[in-house]
């Protein structure tokens, strides 16, 4: 399927990007839903899948909702009003989506299941149960993560901005993606499962870089922007095992033990972890982590019985200064 967008000078004007949190969830969680090994993100479906599995997530609300292919509702992935809303924000626009909009979305899900037909029940009581279910997989899945996702998606987002200021708004188009053209005003896209165009569309476009995209996704709904979902440069680089250099230099700042810490929190870990991996005390691991998370360069994320502790961007900028 071809799908064309026509702009005009004011769609042109109208174009923004933005970073979702939604769009991370979904797409990350029909990454979990696949059954085949990914390259790029191995590491971090080992870590993650057995947590959701726990939390009996991988049958839940989600499972319905998102299918390992196919459709995903146009509601879970609300229009960004700002560049980079924040999950609470997500989700309160997630529970406030009209009935109508919610059914129409089931029909071409085609949800018949449970979920399905709770939600055409009772539309407003059941997206608040999504909503808190949504909170429980990015506890898990997302948020101790979050740092290092970020970092790979404002960078997208600053390399784009600088091909439009320096190559214009073309030039930007026809890098996005393989699939995905720019000629004479219109942007094209091939392969696409459900069409877009500018008619059935509000003004503008919305791009949403995602690291766990493995191809463009659309989304529209007039008399909202279209949102085109595409997979983030650098993404290739997330998980790589980054050791970290000038060790010592750290250390005289902030002592041997907590920079030792900071550099296991390469993934997100528990203290009992933290204390198998240094050979620090339980106590020790704790009291360091306090004053690193104090500091705002730790912070933690519960995930079941535990609590998983993962590097801030303070952190994740004062590590990469040294490499």
């Amino acid at each position: 399927m071809l799908s064309e967008l026509a702009f005009s000078a004011d769609d042109l004007a109208l174009t923004r990007f933005a970073i979702s949190p939604m769009w991370e969830v979904v797409t990350s969680f029909r990454l979990l839903a696949m059954d085949s090994a990914h390259p790029v993100h191995r590491t971090w479906i080992d870590q993650v899948r057995p947590r959701v599995a726990a939390a009996r997530l991988d049958s839940g609300h989600l499972a319905e909702l998102i299918p390992a292919s196919r459709y995903l509702p146009d509601f879970l992935t609300p229009p960004p009003d700002e560049p980079a809303p924040t999950l609470d924000t997500e989700l309160a626009a997630i529970r406030a989506t009209p009935a109508d909009q919610v059914l129409a979305d089931l029909d071409v899900l085609g949800g018949t299941g449970p979920l399905g037909r709770a939600l055409r029940a009772d539309p407003e009581a059941v997206l608040v149960r999504v909503a808190e279910e949504i909170e429980v997989y990015w506890g898990l899945a997302l948020a101790p993560y979050w740092a290092k996702i970020r970092v790979v998606l404002d960078a997208d987002v600053f390399h784009r901005a600088r091909q439009v200021a320096e190559r214009g708004a073309g030039h930007l188009f026809n890098d996005l993606h393989s699939t995905v053209s720019w000629d004479d005003n219109t942007l094209r896209l091939v392969r696409r499962h459900c069409g877009i165009r500018r008619e059935t569309t509000g003004s503008g476009l919305l791009l949403v870089p995602s690291v766990f995209a493995d191809g463009m996704l659309t989304w529209s709904r007039s008399p909202e922007p279209p949102q085109l979902a595409y997979p983030a440069r650098g993404t290739g680089t997330l998980w790589e095992h980054r050791p970290v250099a000038h060790i010592e230099a750290i250390a005289r700042v902030l002592g041997r033990s907590r920079s030792v810490i900071l550099a296991e929190l390469e993934a997100p870990a528990s203290t009992t972890e933290l204390a198998r991996r240094t050979g620090i005390s339980a106590a020790g691991v704790s009291q360091h982590l306090t004053a690193l998370r104090d500091a705002g360069m730790v912070s933690a994320h519960r995930a079941g019985h535990s609590v998983l502790y993962a590097r801030t961007t303070i952190a994740e900028s004062l590590l990469g200064a040294t490499a």
